[in-house]
């Protein structure tokens, strides 16, 4: 198994939140104690933190399933359950975070020790000394606490770096990085050396410059092509693109070709050829280059794009192409961020709910009002009040009068049905 992992899905859920109490003081000498159930404690949010010291999302192929404690039930003398523990899922710096089913974007977490609350625990539920009124002194129900359902997350991993350097397998990007940086990432004369991005340090000018060699690109990656989606993901946030070529075309490809190739590949994803490019002509040392290299120079001229002839091999021409992308970056704009573009709420009110005709049965459908039902003591007469003028004041009486029901219809809640009565 390739330990470098960069995309996984996982599956999320926040804890439930506590029941409330439905309790009456008891104490010697003491005949009518009133009320004193306690509250539910709220359930644990699921709590996402950027570690820097992580480099790929590995672990979770091993484990995707992560559920946050539930919150406690309430107990007699107004006793609050014990609120549950938060889940804490850690990182790589750089994983953006979508939601499975719609695709949109929950959090970037490119800040080393940010935390984010994607999910949040579910609220406990209240204890029957709240529903206590002057005419109401025995309440003989609670409320449940609010229940959280599973989310599927995408977390895809996108390397953070100020410059990345392309270009087709075998062209030299990695034996670039280990001249220009301290890495060390692994080199052999055969494609596909690299299959993960190595990232090194360059100092320039008092300031650090964060290098990635981005694993070599073929014709058909924007389409997936050998591993174009796993690659590509990795240009995304880059400032500043340094393109190797294999100048002097000695894998039997023309190196003007090699340009075009990877720059139409990185056009059909996303439109990654707009990022500002710097063509790095390596292995100079070759016969064929300085032909190839004239070529190159009238093309890149055309394309706005400086060209730098380099060797890997004799570690010539990279003072001036350091000093270049140094230059060029002062004026780029930061490592791009992506905002997130939705929260996930997963608080329902009682007010959210449709009603549908399931032959002569009238069924109110909707987590708020479905929650609610779970609270009424059907024992209890002044419980069934309550839960009647609850309808009432949400509007729910109303609007199955408008769909037709008249005294006496069948009504349905989650499992529970019951008669309409006006």
């Amino acid at each position: 198994m390739n330990n470098f992992v960069d995309h996984v899905k996982i599956t999320a859920k926040a804890g439930n939140g506590g029941n409330g109490s439905a309790s009456f003081h008891r104490e010697k000498y003491v005949m009518n104690g009133g009320p004193d159930g306690g509250d539910g404690g709220r359930g644990g949010n699921v709590v996402f933190i950027a570690d820097e010291n992580m480099h790929t999302l590995l672990d979770f192929r091993f484990r995707n399933k992560y559920y946050a404690e539930n919150g406690e039930d309430g107990s007699a003398n107004r006793c609050t359950g014990k609120c549950g523990e938060d889940l804490l899922i850690k990182v790589p710096l750089g994983t953006v975070i979508r939601d499975d089913e719609t695709g949109l974007i929950l959090a970037d977490m490119d800040t080393g020790g940010e935390k984010r609350v994607l999910l949040r625990g579910g609220k406990g539920g209240w204890g029957n000394q709240h529903f206590a009124t002057s005419t109401r002194q025995a309440p003989n129900f609670a409320k449940p606490g609010a229940k959280t359902i599973p989310h599927i997350l995408c977390l895809e991993l996108k390397t953070i770096a100020d410059v990345g350097l392309i270009g087709y397998p075998n062209v030299g990007k990695s034996s670039i990085l280990s001249i220009v940086t301290s890495a060390k990432p692994k080199i052999g004369n055969y494609h596909f050396t690299t299959l993960t991005p190595n990232l090194g340090i360059i100092r320039r000018f008092g300031k650090d410059i964060v290098l990635a060699d981005i694993p070599g690109l073929i014709e058909g990656a924007a389409e997936g092509a050998g591993l174009g989606h796993d690659f590509l993901r990795h240009v995304e946030r880059t400032r500043l693109l340094l393109h190797v070529i294999d100048i002097s075309g000695s894998e039997g490809r023309d190196p003007v070709d090699d340009l075009d190739m990877i720059n139409s590949e990185l056009d059909q994803y996303g439109e990654l050829s707009g990022l500002p490019q710097i063509i790095v002509c390596n292995k100079m040392d070759l016969p064929g280059a300085q032909e190839n290299l004239k070529r190159m120079q009238i093309l890149a001229e055309g394309m706005g794009c400086p060209v730098f002839p380099v060797s890997a091999a004799t570690h010539e021409g990279f003072e001036p192409l350091l000093d270049e992308t140094a230059k060029m970056l002062e004026s780029l704009p930061p490592v791009l961020h992506y905002e997130a573009e939705v929260e996930i709420d997963q608080d329902h009110p009682c007010d959210e709910y449709e009603i549908v005709m399931e032959g002569s049965i009238f069924a109110v459908v909707g987590s708020g009002v479905e929650r609610l039902i779970e609270s009424v003591n059907f024992d209890d007469y002044e419980s069934l009040n309550w839960f009647h003028r609850t309808l009432r004041k949400t509007g729910v009486i109303d609007a199955l009068r408008e769909k037709g029901a008249k005294e006496g219809s069948t009504v349905r809640i989650g499992e529970m049905e019951f008669d309409f009565v006006e």
